[in-house]
């Protein structure tokens, strides 16, 4: 899905065709793969992902270079990104386009692979970047890539391990991430990129960007490869367990990222559950179920909500967006992913196995390849974390510089898009960032009416009751029983 039909024609004249497809088909898969710098990104996110449709206008007209501190200049630690952001570019968007800040130190391959990605997301697309990360480290990077000054740095000299959770957005509050959030914030960037610790960039993006106003909790959402059209898939890991008020806030977040990515006007809903009866699934699935058939509440939009969904129909591409809460939906993904990789080594043997497949899978190769590129996790990016005040695009900790380039696209075609407004339209306006409106109640019964006072039989009289150090010495009747029987003597 990364490259374009001219460059990929141009690769296969040096081999023979079956052993082009199937290599094509079996790309992009492995961990430890890396790829060059210069490998082209994938399509715009309204396009489909075979389409010829590689490069939209408003990227082409967009300059390569912008007026930030470079690299050499951040060597020295001198100078501040917001320095050199040009007047009247409120929330980095400027003439030239968006600025992405990308966390260079994020990913088991950084910071090679990501300053590849980045320059490959500046010099082929137009998408103006700056990098967060040590100055000294990837300066000498930069400099080893032959495009020495060509990218900003911002210094930061932490960063989150892999392996590091939510917690190490505290313990860490100086990281390349915590840093490229905060031009974010500042108004610096539009939008961050990472691909590093899920659950470190969730955390410190809470943090430093803060939900939009009525929003809970984020969502991560991810792109899944239906036919014919795709679907969104919310919430991937952000929120492990949300109330079921969320679900129907990460119904309002799915459908304006289908809308602004997908292309489609009106996106149906599905909740994913155990069956497609609105009865099935346990009481949080029940009540999430009749959240979303209800209106909305504080003046939000509607949905299109569709009714349940099981998990065999992620791929149906029936639906526009599936929610779900976080600890069932990253299983759900991670599900997925290692059933194509698996469906993908089945199908890659048994075209080869015998002289007369290969024979049958050149006749093929136009639909293997085509496949193969559906099939490509590094052309989708990465997911996005939606609801807060700026963009966030996680990418696969093993991202290569094809899946960096691709998430630097997706980051500049939703901040472009302006996500963060089109969310808040749909939420409703004057929503309060207070939690007291936010959980939505089921309506309460009338109440009996009480019968009059007099008709009440007054069995029991007043007790009056003494504290043990009063004066009268007096307790309740259970006291005073307690009381002599500890004064009574024992034989």
């Amino acid at each position: 899905m990364m490259g374009s039909k001219d460059q990929a024609g141009s690769q296969q004249a040096h081999r023979p065709a079956t052993q082009a497809h199937l290599t094509l088909l079996g790309k992009g898969h492995t961990k430890d793969e890396t790829s060059p710098a210069a490998a082209s990104p994938g399509d715009p996110l309204n396009v489909a992902p075979d389409s010829s449709q590689r490069r939209s206008p408003a990227r082409d007209a967009e300059g390569t270079t912008g007026s930030w501190v470079t690299g050499d200049e951040a060597e020295g630690g001198s100078g501040h990104p917001g320095d050199g952001r040009p007047a009247g570019s409120p929330h980095g968007l400027g003439a030239a386009g968006p600025v992405i800040a990308v966390d260079a130190m994020g990913g088991d391959h950084a910071p090679g692979e990501i300053i590849a990605g980045a320059l490959a997301a500046q010099r082929e697309h137009g998408v103006r970047v700056l990098l967060t990360g040590p100055p000294a480290l990837l300066s000498q990077a930069l400099h080893a890539m032959g495009a020495a000054g060509e990218l900003p740095v911002v210094p930061a000299e932490d960063n989150l391990a892999m392996d590091e959770g939510a917690l190490a957005s505290l313990r860490r509050p100086r990281s390349s991430v915590a840093v490229a959030c905060q031009l974010v914030r500042r108004g610096d960037a539009a939008a961050v990129v990472s691909a590093g610790s899920t659950g470190g960039i969730v955390a410190t993006a809470r943090l430093r960007l803060r939900p939009l106003p009525g929003v809970l909790r984020p969502g991560l959402a991810v792109v899944l490869p239906t036919r014919p059209g795709r679907t969104v898939l919310i919430d991937a890991g952000a929120t492990a367990d949300p109330k079921p008020e969320m679900l129907v806030q990460f119904g309002q977040l799915g459908v304006a990222y289908a809308q602004l990515t997908l292309g489609v006007p009106a996106p149906r809903v599905g909740l994913l559950t155990i069956g497609t009866e609105p009865g099935k699934g346990n009481k949080f699935t029940r009540r999430a179920h009749e959240l979303l058939a209800s209106d909305p509440p504080h003046g939000a939009l509607p949905l299109s909500f569709a009714g349940n969904v099981e998990g065999g129909d992620l791929l149906a591409g029936a639906l526009d967006v599936i929610v779900t809460d976080g600890f069932t939906g990253n299983v759900a993904l991670k599900t997925l992913e290692g059933s194509i990789r698996f469906a993908a080594a089945e199908l890659r043997a048994a075209v080869t196995g015998t002289r007369a497949a290969r024979v049958g899978a050149l006749l093929q190769r136009r639909g293997l390849r085509e496949l193969a590129t559906r099939l490509d996790a590094e052309s989708y990016g990465g997911a996005v974390l939606l609801g807060l005040g700026g963009t966030v695009v996680i990418a696969h900790g093993a991202s290569t510089a094809r899946a960096v380039t691709a998430a630097c696209l997706v980051a500049a075609d939703l901040a472009r898009g302006q996500i963060t407004e089109k969310i808040t339209q749909r939420l409703g306006p004057g929503r309060s960032a207070g939690r007291g409106g936010h959980f939505l109640r089921r309506p309460l019964r009338p109440a009996a009416t009480p019968p009059p006072r007099a008709a009440i039989p007054d069995k029991l009289g007043l007790w009056q009751i003494h504290s043990r150090s009063s004066r009268s010495g007096c307790t309740t009747p259970s006291s005073r029983r307690s009381a002599r029987s500890t004064a009574t003597p024992t034989r």
